[in-house]
């Protein structure tokens, strides 16, 4: 009858009307369980993350190595050498011997400790604070590391110097490479006309973790320093800083024998 045909299209206008509202909430639902388990990166909209502008010379990582020596890289140009690939990348020159032996006798001799006779310590922090400023003020910087030659002890040089770093990484035994920390020797090179000379080395006891320790720094500044100078002043460095490691177990094996 009419009527019971007019009562199926109301029914069926209304199941068609209740399908169309259902649907956004069932997409809405199946977009909320979709997202739910994905990482907060993911389900950002519209956000972006700013990333370190790194460039070779330009390492945030050795950048803070280097603050904790002592030095600001204020140029933003500070390039960390380990191996023959990392001057290449710096712009210098590959060095003609490699290895390359140094004859730093001669040298040694004019390389006074700090705390000796010949200058104190007062005298040789002036003077490294001094070098620091003006390596830190210079357009590069080139720091070599390594071993210590015939040890396993490191040695960071941190100079602006361009003639120096390829010999310098020759003459060090090549060390793996790690994330940038601070070394057991740390020279400090600074080249430059009208540079006042000076050249010494300090041995320092500090406390690492509750252990004693020594370090040494080196400071070098004048117009032309030489390979020889540094050398010097890290062979003295590695002199000083076994006598402090022998002096220290010599110490140790009498407590334990006086508590035996």
């Amino acid at each position: 009858s009419a009527s019971r045909q007019a009562t199926l299209l109301v029914r069926r206008a209304a199941v068609a009307l209740s399908a169309r509202s259902a649907a956004p909430a069932a997409s809405s639902s199946q977009a909320v369980r979709y997202f739910a388990g994905l990482p907060d990166s993911v389900k950002r909209v519209g956000k972006s993350v700013g990333v370190p502008n790194e460039y070779p010379g330009q390492n945030y990582a050795f950048n803070w190595a280097l603050n904790t020596d002592g030095v600001t890289p204020l140029k933003k140009s500070a390039f960390r050498i380990t191996k023959p690939l990392d001057l290449k990348i710096a712009g210098l020159d590959q060095p003609k011997s490699n290895p390359l032996k140094v004859n730093a006798a001669a040298a040694r001799g004019l390389m006074p400790e700090a705390g000796s006779k010949d200058l104190s310590f007062d005298a040789f922090d002036d003077a490294a604070q001094s070098t620091k400023d003006l390596i830190s003020m210079s357009d590069s910087l080139y720091c070599p590391e390594g071993h210590v030659p015939g040890t396993r002890i490191g040695v960071r040089v941190i100079s602006n110097s361009a003639n120096l770093a390829p010999n310098l990484l020759a003459y060090l035994d090549r060390a793996p490479r790690r994330d940038p920390t601070s070394q057991a020797i740390t020279a400090y090179v600074y080249e430059g006309a009208g540079a006042e000379d000076f050249a010494g080395y300090a041995i320092e006891e500090i406390e690492e973790d509750g252990v004693a320790k020594s370090v040494a720094a080196v400071v070098i500044s004048g117009s032309s320093p030489t390979i020889e100078n540094v050398v010097a002043g890290l062979e003295l460095s590695v002199a000083g800083l076994l006598s402090d490691e022998e002096e220290r177990a010599k110490k140790a094996e009498e407590d334990a024998a006086e508590e035996a």
